[in-house]
């Protein structure tokens, strides 16, 4: 499959929100329901992602199948850290390496880019094994188990697993 990542633009908001609406209707496939991702939620986090993160869409042709972001959180004691990182893909591209694609760039630019990262950090429901897998085969480590986190309906809860990425090109500014 020929899939092209690039750097996200702010005018991509409406395709990244049908994106987002498309994979929400996914069970597990978001931990956002589809009447919570609204034009607020995706504008906010492209806007942070820009400001102080990371994000990248995956391409195939025209249309926008893939989607990863992560940003910085506050306060200054965290100025290190890409957090909040999510990543979608259209589900008629699930198995197909747009997920894995997205990664490697991700990581590729703060590596290259992003000497003032020292940690990415994500989170992953128990049940996304393929994830975890993928995560795991890219260089995030587990960092334990937050149980019953994750609320999956009908009196069904399921742990949340932290993972982190440590950027092997960091370097602490002047200031930190």
């Amino acid at each position: 499959m020929d899939v092209k990542v690039r750097v996200s633009r702010v005018e991509y908001w409406q395709e990244i929100l049908d994106l987002y609406r498309r994979v929400a209707f996914i069970p597990g496939g978001l931990s956002r329901s589809p009447d919570e991702v609204s034009v607020e939620y995706v504008r906010d986090f492209l806007k942070k992602s820009h400001e102080s993160g990371v994000s990248l869409i995956a391409f195939s042709g025209m249309q926008i199948v893939g989607e990863v972001h992560a940003f910085k959180l506050n306060p200054k004691v965290f100025s290190h850290v890409l957090s909040e990182l999510t990543v979608v893909v259209d589900p008629n591209f699930i198995g197909k390496g747009v997920g894995k694609a997205l990664f490697l760039a991700f990581l590729a630019e703060v590596r290259s880019n992003r000497p003032d990262i020292l940690r990415v950090e994500l989170i992953a429901r128990e049940s996304n094994a393929k994830a975890i897998q993928l995560y795991g085969s890219l260089g995030f480590q587990q960092e334990g188990r937050m149980e019953k986190r994750i609320n999956s309906g009908k009196g069904h809860f399921e742990a949340d697993i932290p993972m982190a990425w440590i950027n092997p090109n960091f370097r602490l500014s002047e200031e930190a």
